[in-house]
């Protein structure tokens, strides 16, 4: 079974990207490979963020890796917070400050709509590629529900009454940005190797 690693520090997105896998590929996390740095995220671009954590893995352990970025855009406020959406309250955020910052920003604005965008690179060998996910919806007034992490309590998705935090993780694991970006990862390792 071809193993690759998955350059991420967050559990959820392990787990998540693990379920949405399934048994055709053994994902590694940075501690089975024994990588406990804090890798830097310092580009401007979801893409360029991604590459920099799958690149850094590539150059110092040599495994081939993927690695994600995902950002919530919405479309009021300029498609903020984007790639800033891990730390969007500044120095001391959490998923539940960044929530809260948003819901503030969008008080009293009637367009609601965003999307959920994540971003892959893959390094496979000296070959570099690019998948990306994105998921429409709108930014609900208040959090509901308790499943997920990050922004899923306020996103809920074109063509449904819950919000991700209300669908539960298989349910949304099916439909997510994410799983869409994994999908097509999977897809190009599934015909290659």
């Amino acid at each position: 079974m071809k193993q690759i690693v998955f350059a991420t520090n967050n559990p959820h997105k392990l787990e998540e990207i693990r379920q949405i896998a399934g048994t055709n590929l053994k994902i590694l996390s940075l501690a089975e490979i024994d990588c406990h740095d804090d890798i830097p995220e310092t580009a401007d671009t979801l893409e360029g963020n991604a590459l920099i954590k799958a690149r850094y893995i590539k150059e110092k352990y040599g495994y081939d890796c993927f690695a994600d970025d995902t950002g919530l855009e919405i479309v009021a406020l300029g498609n903020e917070p984007g790639v800033y959406s891990a730390r969007y309250a500044g120095k001391d955020c959490n998923p539940q400050r960044n929530m809260e910052k948003v819901l503030n920003k969008m008080k009293g604005i009637e367009n609601r709509q965003a999307s959920f965008r994540t971003v892959i690179a893959l390094i496979l060998g000296n070959e570099t590629h690019l998948f990306e996910g994105s998921i429409p919806g709108e930014i609900t007034t208040g959090k509901r529900g308790d499943a997920g992490f990050g922004y899923d309590p306020i996103f809920q998705p074109t063509g449904y009454s819950l919000t991700f935090a209300e669908l539960g993780e298989e349910e949304k694991n099916k439909i997510s940005h994410r799983a869409i970006a994994t999908g097509k990862l999977l897809q190009f390792l599934r015909n290659i190797l």
